[in-house]
């Protein structure tokens, strides 16, 4: 059912919002150049890899020596704002479409941070990766990365179509606030190292 509900209101979403997705994507043309999207390898369900798609909200500025500079300084006032009001992650419904990712779920984040996990975070990785979850409606990048995983994990555990329709009502009121878009002193959040709840590495 899951599945099911996914597939019929992200092709519904992706219909209604065309026209946005057209005028978004011309902006980003404009303003930022190409590629429109921005796609990266992330781990889905059971740690499977699969490219996300987003559009890109930040410029591929590079210092003298040819190296990328910091994302702060490549996020411009207008990647900031397609950041804010989440438009950068409408692509991300093509992904639902593949059955890549769910509308709701546990957030992929990079591959690097697959073996810094300890059991009880990987267990984040038991369904599919989510455009929105109970993470992101209670802080999402101004909360720890513990509390971000322990909210990850009782997804896990409660999952439910009816928690599934809260979190997409929340979602709204989040993204309408402009709540837990960046983590103090950083465009989104600091880097995941592991060294956070790892006691339990050896469970």
């Amino acid at each position: 059912m899951k599945r099911l509900f996914d597939f019929i209101v992200a092709l519904s979403a992706l219909f209604i919002l065309l026209p946005i997705i057209i005028i978004v994507s011309l902006f980003i043309r404009v303003k930022l150049g190409s590629p429109i999207l921005f796609t990266q390898a992330r781990p889905g369900l059971h740690g499977q890899i699969f490219n996300i798609m987003k559009f890109r909200s930040m410029l591929d500025t590079r210092d003298e020596r040819g190296d990328i500079l910091p994302d702060e300084l490549r996020l411009t006032h207008f990647g900031r704002l397609l950041r804010s009001t989440s438009l950068d992650e409408l692509p991300g419904l093509f992904n639902v479409l593949k059955g890549d990712m769910s509308l709701v779920g546990p957030r992929p984040l990079l591959v690097q941070y697959l073996p810094l996990y300890n059991k009880e975070q990987s267990r984040r990785h038991n369904v599919r990766p989510g455009i929105t979850g109970w993470a992101q409606v209670n802080g999402r990048n101004a909360i720890s990365w513990e509390e971000k995983f322990n909210l990850d994990v009782w997804y896990v555990e409660n999952i439910s179509f009816w928690l599934d329709i809260k979190i997409l009502l929340l979602t709204v009121k989040k993204v309408l606030v402009k709540e837990g878009i960046s983590a103090e002193g950083h465009v989104t959040i600091e880097p995941f190292t592991g060294q956070e709840h790892r006691g339990n590495t050896n469970e």
